[in-house]
């Protein structure tokens, strides 16, 4: 198995208090933790790579430690997400590698994570971005909760690089109000609602 090679991090946090409407009592903080580690499969058509999941499990637990530190503990956390952009010498399949690690780490860390974690993933250029889908983490009907995070870094992915993200958010939309089943709601059995 190919070790992990960390070039750098990226932590990131944002917090939102109205979006032209009334300012709610309570914020919106939404967190990103970016990990830019080199691709050891790029460049290069690999079989066997599903053995480097495993290998990602203790990165993925670090970030996602990091980001229930910055937003205040895991009773804070309402939303989440993962991603994964892939520098150009490799292919949409090393992304696909961190669906198993990224997910299993902050559901680990939240109790009540019933809900797939939602992610997305693509081949970019230096300075690529994507946008993360973030949702419920018990429901992913909580249609409240149905959001994004953009992120990426100046200096990645290089050719040669992986850049995994995780995001958490504390709550739903700052001024959501499109109906559908509510937080408050959440029967919690199936990761649905």
């Amino acid at each position: 198995m190919p070790d992990v090679i960390l070039r750098k991090t990226i932590f990131s946090i944002e917090e939102i208090f109205h979006e032209g409407g009334p300012t709610p009592a309570k914020s919106l903080r939404r967190a990103s933790a970016l990990a830019i580690i080199e691709n050891p499969f790029a460049g290069r058509y690999v079989e066997e790579i599903q053995s480097f999941m495993e290998d990602l499990k203790p990165l993925g637990l670090t970030m996602a430690q990091k980001l229930v530190d910055m937003l205040g503990g895991p009773d804070q956390i309402e939303g989440y997400g993962k991603g994964a952009l892939i520098g150009e010498a490799g292919e949409l399949e090393h992304g696909a590698l961190w669906h198993a690690p990224g997910g299993y780490a902050m559901r680990a860390l939240l109790d009540n994570s019933n809900a797939i974690v939602p992610s997305t993933k693509k081949v970019t250029g230096v300075g690529g971005r994507l946008d993360i889908p973030i949702t419920h983490i018990n429901a992913s009907y909580v249609r409240s909760h149905f959001d994004s995070m953009e992120v990426g870094g100046n200096d990645c992915p290089r050719a040669n690089e992986l850049v995994f993200a995780l995001v958490m958010s504390t709550g739903a939309r700052i001024h959501n109000r499109a109906g559908g089943l509510a937080a408050a709601d959440v029967k919690g059995e199936d990761g649905l609602r």
